[in-house]
């Protein structure tokens, strides 16, 4: 058995590429968490059901830096394997424990913990900027621009974005019009496995703008990005019942299948603003039983939250695209939010928790 335990520091976290590289064990002082700051515990358990060869395993972790919203307090993992270790894939700094085994028959349960600490996020956009908006560089900003496999910012969507933000200007105006405009035009389809593919090319040329959130919000950074504002997903997962009063937008205890998507987009006076219009959907579509229509004031409550606000019942790991996953020989997968893994030199279905067999479960942790 090879156990490892981080600490991490609230106040000065180290940098991502330092992972790989960590002592066994890492201590800092930690001031107390304000009143209003909740922390989670998120245990994750992966038994590879049937093993047939060389083997591997990716599970997500909750990003590093520190953030007003979020903070990574601890990692622990028990893995009995030829090799186990943090990572980092490059490009988006997504972090992942990385797990491998050269044999089917040296396979064996994977356990990753870890404490995380939140606070409910809100932009007043209402109000005059902030005299500190915390900015991100040049290059930073340059990554959140720039096309992925599944979101490119040309032709059908970087014409539907400039028709639906024509008259609009500044970045908070034209991501407030294609946030109502994705909010308007989608549905959420019941139907799609998992959180959905973020396709976004394949969705507008089809006409048909059905998904989930990572198609949803998908949609929105993809448009976004196409006019110039940076915008980027946010992957996690939900941890904790809602406490604003929807049942449909928490989970607690048992969470393997609370994996949401959520979306950012930057204002160069605000920094970083939270939005998930797909919840908006979510709403609609599983608050009661038939739905509910959009005219509908808790519908029209959420609307108006989710653009500048998200209620953190819920732990981002990270906002990677087109993640090549370290050792692996395929190519790489859209985004990391599932548990990942090979077995024989063929990938595991990830959307399925029950063949896969991996639970993550949820408790808050009362100070």
């Amino acid at each position: 058995m090879r156990r490892r335990d981080f600490l991490l520091s609230l106040s000065a976290v180290a940098p991502a590429a330092a992972f790989a590289t960590w002592p066994r064990t890492l201590r800092a002082t930690e001031p107390p968490l304000p009143p209003r700051w909740r922390t989670f515990e998120i245990v994750t358990s992966v038994d590879v059901a049937a093993p047939s060869g060389h083997t591997q395993l990716w599970l997500p972790m909750p990003v590093s830096a520190s953030s007003e919203y979020q903070r990574l307090l601890s990692t622990t993992w028990e893995a009995a394997a030829a090799h186990a270790e943090l990572a980092v894939v490059p490009g988006y700094d997504v972090q992942l424990l990385h797990v491998e085994w050269p044999d089917a028959a040296a396979v064996r349960p994977v356990t990753l913990t870890h404490r995380v600490a939140t606070c409910d996020r809100r932009v007043s956009l209402g109000a005059p900027p902030p005299a500190r908006a915390r900015a991100e560089s040049a290059s930073s900003l340059k990554e959140y621009l720039r096309p992925t496999m599944l979101l490119p910012t040309d032709g059908i969507v970087r014409a539907t974005a400039q028709r639906v933000c024509e008259g609009r200007r500044g970045e908070v105006d034209q991501a407030r019009t294609l946030y109502e405009w994705v909010v308007e035009n989608t549905i959420r389809d019941p139907k799609t496995p998992g959180c959905g593919m973020g396709d976004v090319g394949s969705m507008l040329r089809s006409g048909y703008l059905g998904g989930k959130c990572a198609d949803i919000n998908a949609l929105f950074v993809a448009l976004a990005r196409s006019v110039g504002i940076p915008a980027r997903d946010a992957y996690g997962v939900r941890v904790a019942d809602s406490r604003l009063g929807y049942k449909c937008l928490g989970r607690s205890g048992d969470v393997s299948k609370a994996q949401h998507c959520r979306a950012e987009f930057y204002s160069g006076d605000y920094g970083w603003i939270p939005v998930d219009p797909a919840d908006v959907r979510k709403v609609m579509l599983e608050e009661v039983p038939g739905g509910l229509p959009i005219s509908d004031p808790k519908v029209q409550a959420a609307r108006n939250a989710l653009f500048g606000s998200w209620e953190m019942n819920w732990v981002a790991y990270n906002h990677g695209h087109d993640v090549a996953l370290p050792g692996s020989l395929q190519t790489p997968i859209p985004f990391l939010m599932y548990p990942n893994g090979e077995t024989g030199g063929e990938r595991i279905n990830s959307l399925d928790p029950v063949t896969f067999r991996y639970e993550i479960h949820s408790r808050e942790i009362q100070s």
